[in-house]
């Protein structure tokens, strides 16, 4: 349990961000400054609240677990998800491009480059593959949570502590809109920074970087830290799989991670912020990674007696950390934690709700809206995809683990995004025929999920699902591109 220590630590945290959020209502006079932050954030703070949004606690949670089942084969994905980023800032592949059109969302730019039925599909499955994706959030998150303060993670207590989150986050991002989410993933950012060091300093400290590499060694083989071994928890297929997904598409692909680079002052700038955030990301995973690596040592050696049968491999970085943190500093960690969770929660609302007001509602009403309705309808997107979010939670079967169930989920878009974007700003060929095929491609990914391979008979795994319909995106581009081309070619 915590102390009260703790908890003043967490409640003057708290109290600090919604009087932050709070005061930030008055500046909030146009659709650009809820959803954009006015266009105006410059390189530093858009490296911060970048580093936020993308280390959320679920991106924490699933990142322990692939540490926990794959030792240090697991920090492949750290060393991709942080090479690619830097790439695309040397670059400036898709996202500087996308920043010079002037877009708020990547749909918009669908309508600009293709017309408005591929803006309002690609709206829809990207709101589809969106929601879906985050629909775990809320119960991972109060499962770290319960798992800090010693409640069962299949309790109803479980359930409580999502609807409090989801208040919490609700109520903070209908307020400011995205000028409070950037409050928030900088307060998250330098909170996080500093319960990483504390926390991997301790459990060093504890353990013993001999005992750990031993106990890998021991416990999974070479298995635990090479990643292309078949045998173990990942393979060639899958390294490839995460070359794209945790290093392109988390990058500059991603809604959440490009809604920051349509944020900043200049496309330099967004090209800046690639580079220098391309050490957040990799941060952002090799830290939970060791931290779930470290969770497997302690239970396997000094803390064996403590490993109940209720604990899976999700819930052993929270058990872990309850045992590790003295008084204090458990506070300083749930503090970050829950600003983790709330930054990642509140630019995936306002991310999503946006799309559904701008690029799917705006282009479909006669007469289009103003300012003060998108305002409005976000605010209410932002609360119905909360009610969602919490639903889901409570009756999802799973199956999956959490990363897999958020790579296979985030493919339904990002496969055909992908070749909608690239084919967009650097083919003149491409068609809205193509662009439409493509997205509609990327629907297949669904496969990839437990329930739908249960539903089907099948045992395939989710990174070559993935792959295959990336590849099918593609053709579908090409050809639907080369069979039906646009009347008039597009000047972008």
């Amino acid at each position: 349990m915590l102390h009260a220590i703790d908890w003043t630590i967490i409640v003057a945290y708290l109290t600090i961000t919604f009087g932050l959020g709070y005061s930030l209502k008055s500046h909030i006079h146009s659709m650009k400054d809820f959803i954009g932050a006015g266009q105006r954030v410059g390189p530093w703070l858009s490296i911060a609240t970048m580093a936020g949004t993308e280390t959320g606690l679920i991106t924490i949670m699933y990142s322990a677990e692939k540490g926990y089942l794959g030792g240090f084969a697991a920090f492949h994905i750290a060393v991709v998800g942080a090479a690619v980023p830097l790439i695309v800032g040397m670059t400036g592949f898709i996202v500087a491009r996308l920043r010079e059109t002037g877009v708020l969302t990547i749909p918009e730019y669908y309508n600009l480059r293709f017309g408005k039925s591929t803006r309002v599909l690609g709206g829809v499955v990207l709101v589809l593959a969106g929601v879906l994706n985050m629909g775990l959030f809320l119960k991972v998150g109060a499962m770290f949570i319960a798992g800090m303060i010693g409640v069962p993670a299949s309790s109803i207590g479980v359930a409580i502590i999502m609807v409090i989150l989801l208040v919490l986050v609700l109520g903070y991002t209908m307020m400011g809109g995205m000028m409070s989410v950037i409050i928030t993933d900088y307060l998250q950012f330098v909170l996080l920074s500093l319960g990483f060091l504390v926390t991997t300093g301790l459990a060093i400290w504890q353990l013993g970087l001999g005992r750990i590499f031993s106990t890998i060694s021991i416990e999974m083989g070479e298995a635990g830290f090479n990643p292309f071994i078949s045998t173990g928890e990942f393979g060639l297929s899958y390294v490839v799989w995460m070359i794209f997904t945790a290093g392109l598409v988390s990058c500059a692909i991603w809604p959440t991670a490009v809604a920051r680079a349509l944020t900043t002052d200049s496309p330099e700038t967004t090209k800046k912020q690639y580079r220098w955030a391309s050490l957040s990301f990799l941060v952002r995973f090799m830290v939970p990674y060791f931290w779930g690596i470290c969770a497997f040592v302690f239970f396997k050696t000094i803390g064996q007696g403590l490993w109940t049968q209720s604990l899976t491999p999700i819930m052993a970085l929270p058990a872990y950390l309850s045992q590790l943190l003295p008084i204090g500093l458990t506070g300083l960690l749930m503090a970050a934690m829950i600003a983790a969770f709330m930054s990642t929660h509140d630019s995936y609302l306002l991310c999503w709700s946006a799309v559904i007001v701008q690029d799917i509602i705006a282009p479909l009403k006669k007469g289009g809206l103003d300012d003060a309705k998108r305002i409005q309808y976000t605010r209410w997107g932002i609360l119905g995809i909360g009610v969602w979010i919490l639903y889901w939670g409570l009756v999802y079967p799973g199956g999956d683990a959490i990363w897999d169930y958020m790579a296979v989920t985030g493919a339904i878009y990002f496969t055909g995004a992908f070749s909608v974007l690239v084919g967009g700003l650097y083919w003149k060929r491409a068609s809205r025929v193509g662009a439409n095929a493509a997205l509609v491609s990327g629907l297949v990914a669904i496969v990839g999920l437990a329930p739908a391979q249960h539903l089907l008979g099948v045992s395939w795994g989710s990174a070559k699902v993935g792959l295959v319909t990336v590849c099918l995106s593609i053709l579908a581009m090409i050809i639907g591109s080369l069979v039906w081309p646009d009347l008039k070619e597009s000047a972008l």
